[in-house]
């Protein structure tokens, strides 16, 4: 690394050039000058959606060797016009975080460890217990004959990161069910 000159300084380089009142090339340094946006070295691009709220954000997601590098606002978005809040400016973190669960994790009752399950067996014993819950908790009908077609024994609690349409289809299929305790995380 070279040795800075008092002529380096950057009020100096500021006084001297074309940019006296030090809002451009006076005040960037060389490695400044060198750094290259990250968006410029993506592989390629694809236009998405936050998955925070129900606003449907407009987003463009730079990738790079499968990996995702840069999230920004879709400009061509007419909901958001190119903004994002703080939250869906970050959800970048939300696809690289080293904390992600990747893997179906599963402890049995009173057990003290964690152990990985392959997602098949994991969605099997999911729809196991979901149908014996409905079987065991359905009321067909109340003391006077009227008819009531659910199951007291199912719930449904909603996450923030999902979007409109999964909550379309979630609130779809558990009411299908017969379930009637139905809420979103965003409500509470």
């Amino acid at each position: 690394m070279a040795r800075l000159t008092f002529l380096d300084w950057p009020v100096i380089r500021q006084l001297r050039g074309a940019d006296p009142t030090g809002r451009g090339t006076a005040v960037t340094s060389a490695t400044t000058r060198d750094i290259v946006p990250r968006t410029v070295t993506a592989d390629g691009v694809a236009d998405s959606i936050c998955p925070y709220c129900a606003v449907g954000c407009g987003q463009r997601v730079f990738h790079k060797d499968g990996r995702v590098i840069q999230i920004e606002g879709n400009p061509d978005s007419p909901v958001s016009r190119g903004r994002l809040c703080p939250k869906g400016a970050a959800s970048q973190q939300l696809a690289n975080s080293y904390l992600r669960q990747t893997k179906v994790r599963y402890r049995r009752p009173y057990a003290t460890q964690w152990e990985d399950l392959e997602l098949d067996v994991a969605m099997d014993m999911i729809a196991d217990r979901f149908i014996e819950a409905r079987r065991a908790h359905w009321e067909d009908e109340d003391e006077q004959g009227r008819p009531l077609k659910r199951a007291m024994g199912i719930a449904s609690l909603g996450g923030a990161t999902i979007d409109n349409e999964e909550n379309y289809l979630i609130k779809k299929f558990f009411t299908a069910a017969g379930a009637i305790q139905i809420e979103n995380q965003a409500r509470i």
